[in-house]
């Protein structure tokens, strides 16, 4: 069979590099006077998700906190009038949170050398010891639209059950609070909303392990993983937008950018898999059995010949052999004994943490390899099916986004189109060439999915760029290379 087999994803160790006359202003400090246009920044509030509060390499810390996309743009306000902005702050740069004094979130990454790595320390953020608001970054690592609307998102008593999220918790004004309420409380002149990326995030991550749940209206019901009904979000969105616009404040909103374009889905290739002739022909003859039995299914009818062909296992010499994967949208064919496999293909997306799984053993079995003779299960690839409903769901979301925000008057970031762009092609800025390869395109962090701290100054910039549109201001761009790509495993 196959010996000692252990794949090893390569990762690329260049930041692509390039000189370009077209840096979109980047790193360009404007030399006209600084002016507000339109907008009042002097009470300035954020709300959102982990996007919003600095998360970066996996965790919440405080340097990721101080170079977050709002703590840029509070930044950039006060040259035009802007307040003091308050900030949540983790007590260290290890991340991380204690419940208890038992760690409930881990320490963040760093890159040791070969690949990502735990940082060394023991997180000191204690849930249990809450801090005397208000603070005008709310964003909330992990919150769901509807979760901003929902009482008691604070109350710690609730955390155990998931009702409850402990980065609000530190902060929260009091347990039956909401977050929309502490922000309206606050009377904000001016706001950012990003919040909609957990509504397909935490489906996607999984795999599509959670549930669809489209025509389900109560989100009250929802799983953690589940995909969330596209009228509950514009509801949702709705209610936050109205909320926070009520004493006539102006602000500008994001949208939500397609899972294609983050390197948690785009790195791991589908065929990683190298084999030599031998090890070729005996999972061939392993395989023998299932191929034998679709063909039966072929001719009595029970699937067609192109469901057939696309079930059928088949492994060559070589390096480019597709995983093996378990895909619940194909037809059911357990009457015959015959389990749902097949081998993936380019449209399909194997999450960034399989890279670490595909190629191990069973037990030490070397018969049994995970990926190979056994099917990777659903959790360890988002399959071609289940991105159809995620970006489904994700333009219905934005369509909303685009539509409230266009009825508000509202400033409006196209993120998809940005990422998208980071993803394609890249943006070049100064002499250089920003990217979403992981790790080192320079936009993405440790995780796979967040950004660095230069790739949420590139967000604060394209904010920036839509504010200045919308209301006529004249804030200037920050220096990306000013901000991190990557950190140390210590921060002084």
């Amino acid at each position: 069979m196959i010996k000692n087999f252990k794949w090893l994803m390569l990762l690329s160790l260049v930041i692509a590099v390039g000189c370009s006359d077209d840096d979109d202003n980047n790193g360009q400090q404007a030399q006209e006077p600084v002016t507000p246009g339109s907008a009042d920044f002097s009470r300035y509030v954020a709300l959102g998700n982990s996007l919003t509060a600095g998360t970066s390499d996996n965790a919440l810390f405080r340097s990721s906190q101080e170079n977050s996309f709002p703590a840029i743009l509070a930044q950039q306000f006060a040259l035009a009038g802007g307040g003091e902005f308050r900030i949540p702050f983790v007590n260290d740069n290890v991340g991380g949170l204690l419940l208890n004094g038992s760690m409930i979130q881990g320490p963040r990454l760093y890159f040791n050398g070969t690949g990502p790595a735990a940082v060394p320390g023991t997180p000191t953020t204690e849930v249990m010891e809450t801090l005397t608001g208000p603070f005008n970054n709310m964003g909330i690592p992990g919150a769901k639209s509807y979760h901003l609307l929902h009482p008691g998102y604070g109350n710690v008593a609730n955390v155990a059950s998931g009702a409850a999220n402990p980065y609000f918790v530190r902060f929260a004004s009091s347990p039956t609070t909401t977050v929309v309420g502490d922000a309206v409380a606050q009377n904000p002149t001016f706001f950012t909303l990003w919040i909609g990326a957990n509504d397909v995030l935490a489906y996607a991550t999984t795999g599509g392990s959670g549930v669809n749940q489209t025509g389900n209206m109560s989100p009250e019901t929802y799983g953690p993983n589940d995909l969330s009904d596209p009228t509950v979000f514009a509801s949702v969105y709705s209610t936050i937008v109205d909320a926070l616009t009520a004493n006539g404040a102006k602000g500008a909103v994001g949208n939500i950018p397609y899972v294609t374009s983050i390197p948690y889905f785009t790195t791991v290739p589908h065929n990683p898999i190298p084999l030599d002739a031998t090890s070729a022909a005996a999972l061939n003859a392993g395989f023998a059995t299932y191929n034998g039995g679709l063909q039966l299914a072929l001719s009595n009818g029970l699937i067609s010949e192109e469901e057939a062909n696309r079930r059928t296992i088949s492994f060559s010499a070589g390096t480019s052999n597709a995983v093996v994967m378990v895909d619940s949208y194909l037809t059911n064919l357990a009457g015959l004994g015959l389990p749902s496999y097949r081998q993936a293909t380019a449209e399909d997306l194997i999450i960034l943490p399989a890279s670490s799984f595909i190629g191990t053993l069973v037990n030490g079995n070397p018969n049994q390899i995970n990926g190979v003779s056994v099917p990777l299960a659903d959790n360890w690839v988002l399959s071609k099916d289940e991105i159809q409903e995620v970006k489904t769901a994700v333009d219905s979301y934005n369509a909303a986004i685009q539509t409230i925000a266009a009825s508000k008057g509202l400033a409006y970031f196209d993120a998809n189109a940005l990422l998208n762009q980071l993803y394609e092609s890249g943006i070049p800025y100064e002499s250089y060439i920003l990217k979403s390869e992981y790790v080192f395109g320079g936009a993405f962090s440790l995780d796979g999915i967040h950004p660095t701290s230069r790739g949420y100054a590139l967000i604060a910039n394209k904010f920036i760029e839509k504010i200045n549109e919308t209301y006529g201001s004249t804030l200037p761009p920050v220096k990306l290379t000013s901000y991190p790509i990557l950190r140390p495993a210590v921060i002084n």
